[in-house]
């Protein structure tokens, strides 16, 4: 099976390792892998911020980057979710609304892709740690995917889970939105890095960097010996 890797900016730019950790488990499950390098942003901070029209370039390039993968896997629930807008965005374009929808229907999140199309919920990971596990928004509510990432996580050797309060909220970063209004997310992110701590977790994961960096971030300035992995580094460890 092959599988085209949409990296995404953050993961790029921030987190390489969780690129690197997507490939790998990835190869051990038998797929081979595909990175273009004519991959860009998807548009999704500046889609957001109302420049519809001026992001349907960097949109166009995306959908001809990816036109020919088989499977598109991406480390980022938001990320990925944004391809499935694009048919929305170009819907009535007689050219680009059909070659959106063909992207969209090959795209999923890595979790969504390792559960739902290769039927896999134990990839032999093995972790020692208590841990607990934050719901990106995006992912969640408009991907929809819920179940995928728990499935994984319970399979992993060493791991102990508890459950963290408040899950369903955001953790304040909202891409554009830290920025505007960052004296709200600011109070968000303390909310949420005080319900991790209520687990009594030393680890926190996400399926989403953007997350991750905003969560992570307040634990190093609040100076919390919490570590913080995204799913595809805990679904490496061995």
């Amino acid at each position: 099976m092959k599988v085209t890797l949409f990296a995404t900016c953050l993961v790029d730019m921030f987190q390489s390792d969780v690129g690197k950790a997507v490939v790998e488990v990835l190869e051990r499950l038998g797929c081979e892998i595909e990175f273009p390098e004519s991959q860009i942003c998807c548009g999704q901070p500046s889609y957001n911020s109302g420049y519809v029209e001026d992001t349907k370039n960097a949109m166009k390039r995306m959908i001809t980057t990816f036109e020919d993968a088989e499977y598109v896997v991406s480390p980022s629930g938001s990320c990925a979710y944004m391809f499935h807008e694009y048919p929305h965005i170009f819907q009535g374009d007689p050219i680009w609304e059909p070659k959106a929808k063909s992207l969209a229907a090959k795209t999923y999140e890595l979790t969504q892709f390792i559960v739902d199309v290769l039927q896999i919920e134990d990839v032999g990971a093995r972790l020692a740690g208590r841990a607990t596990y934050h719901t990106s928004c995006h992912m969640t509510r408009l991907l929809g995917v819920k179940e995928a990432p728990m499935k994984l996580l319970k399979n992993v050797k060493g791991l102990e889970f508890s459950e963290l309060s408040g899950k369903e909220r955001c953790c304040g970063f909202g891409g554009t939105f830290s920025v505007k209004m960052g004296n709200i997310s600011e109070q968000m992110v303390d909310e949420k890095v005080c319900n991790i701590e209520e687990t009594g977790a030393d680890i926190i994961i996400g399926a989403d960097a953007g997350c991750l960096m905003n969560i992570g971030g307040r634990i190093d300035r609040k100076e919390k010996p919490i570590k913080v992995m995204h799913i595809a580094e805990v679904l490496n460890s061995r």
